[in-house]
This record gives C-alpha cells, sequence and structure tokens, in this order.
C-alpha cells in the first residue's frame, strides 16, 4: 500500500492486516496440502512397524485437514470483514446511493403533486357544477 493513493493510515494499516491474513492463510491450506500429498505418497522410511506408521500418517492427515478447514474458514472471515469494511466505510458510494434515492423522491413528490393539484382542479370544477345545479335546481 502506497501513501500516494491517500489513505488515512488507519485505512491502511488494515488493508495491510487483511493482505497479510490473506498470505498467511493461502500459504497455510497450500503448505498443508504438500505436506498431505507427501505423506500419501508414503516414500519415508522410519524403524517404526508399518502399522504404526500407517497410524501416524492417517493423524497427521486428520491434522493437517483440519488445518486447511480452518485456513479455509479464516478466509471466509475475512471475506466477511472486508465486505463489511466496504459496506460501512465506501462513504462515496453511500453518498452517491443517498443523492439517487432523494433525485428519485423529489421526482415521485413532484408527479404526485401535480397529480394532487390536477384532482383539485378536476374536484373544484365538479364541485362548481354540482353548486351551479343544486342553486339553479327547483328542489331545494
Amino acid at each position: 500500500m502506497s501513501h500516494s493513493r491517500g489513505l488515512p493510515q488507519s485505512k491502511e494499516a488494515l488493508l495491510k492486516s487483511y493482505t497479510t491474513r490473506l498470505k498467511d492463510d493461502v500459504k497455510s491450506m497450500l503448505e498443508n496440502f504438500e505436506e498431505i500429498v507427501k505423506l500419501a505418497k508414503g516414500e519415508n522410511e522410519t524403524q517404526l512397524s508399518k502399522m504404526t506408521q500407517s497410524e501416524q500418517d492417517t493423524y497427521e492427515m486428520h491434522v493437517r485437514a483440519a488445518n486447511i478447514v480452518r485456513a479455509g474458514e479464516s478466509l471466509m472471515k475475512l471475506v466477511s470483514d472486508i465486505k463489511q469494511y466496504l459496506i460501512l466505510n465506501d462513504f462515496p458510494s453511500v453518498n452517491e446511493a443517498i443523492t439517487q434515492n432523494s433525485k428519485l423522491f423529489r421526482t415521485k413528490q413532484a408527479e404526485c403533486d401535480q397529480k394532487l393539484m390536477s384532482l383539485r382542479d378536476d374536484m373544484a370544477a365538479d364541485l362548481y357544477d354540482l353548486e351551479e345545479e343544486y342553486y339553479t335546481s327547483i328542489y331545494k
């Protein structure tokens, strides 16, 4: 992150922490996967019996698989944090959305005002006609 973009220190530190978390989690997933593949080859010669070595390798694979899952969950949490950060701190787009909604509602208000004025004029004309008819009627 460069200072030329004009990001405040807290934002830059947060973005660096996001980048670090991303790299660490992906690195953890890759390393654990590589180790699982090495264990699956079964080429390591040890003094343990085949059965004991097999159990130890199985246990290590389970642990490494759990580490991959943990790193995946951490990545999902990172994505969630980034989304939350964008939603809460993306002021230009929030302001743009507010401006657009404001324009939309002002347009709708003008349309409603126009329709109400037209309705008022129609009702006034009808009322005038009804009053005219009433006052000229022989049935008062």
